[in-house]
């Protein structure tokens, strides 16, 4: 038997945004992309700061997952350049609820938040390693753009891959 679940995605409320936090930190620890006590794992945890820009998947009274939204102004963008362009980043879904439908409710709300916005692409950057998100990515119909592609000046080692969703 299949579990179904209606999930629900929009702006969270007090509680839901520090559960966000929480399972964004969580999954990118449990997936390795995080070494506990890592400076990136402050800013991901730190969603009060980001209020305005965070979107939670929910199924009843439980978080599945989270996404930082960057609209054009918006300063967490990283890979996106003009004003005609939004990003997202910070995609995490809590690890027990994974191949539910969280992650592809989430891009699938920015890429209409996107569209409301009359943007004509939305960006993100993820992590060679991150395959399984690469083909999520790709069956929304991003695709890879290597000429965006960015090394963080704190992290030197890290590269990040961008990719692109014409709307």
């Amino acid at each position: 038997m299949i579990d179904v679940i209606t999930i629900e995605v929009r702006r969270p409320d007090a509680a839901e945004l520090h559960a966000a936090g929480r399972l964004t930190v969580a999954a990118y620890v449990a997936d390795g992309h995080l070494e506990p006590g890592d400076d990136y794992g402050d800013w991901l945890a730190d969603t009060a700061a980001r209020a305005d820009d965070v979107v939670v998947a929910t199924a009843g009274d439980e978080v599945l997952g989270a996404v930082t939204w960057c609209p054009p102004g918006s300063p967490h963008r990283e890979v996106a350049q003009a004003d005609d362009e939004g990003e997202f980043r910070a995609l995490a879904v809590d690890p027990e609820h994974r191949g539910r439908g969280a992650a592809r409710a989430l891009v699938e709300a920015c890429l209409q938040r996107g569209r409301e916005l009359g943007l004509t692409s939305v960006w993100l950057c993820s992590l060679a390693e991150m395959t399984k998100a690469h083909r999520l990515y790709e069956s929304l119909g991003f695709q890879r753009a290597p000429e965006r592609d960015w090394v963080p000046h704190d992290a030197p080692d890290l590269v990040l891959l961008a990719f692109c969703r014409t709307l």
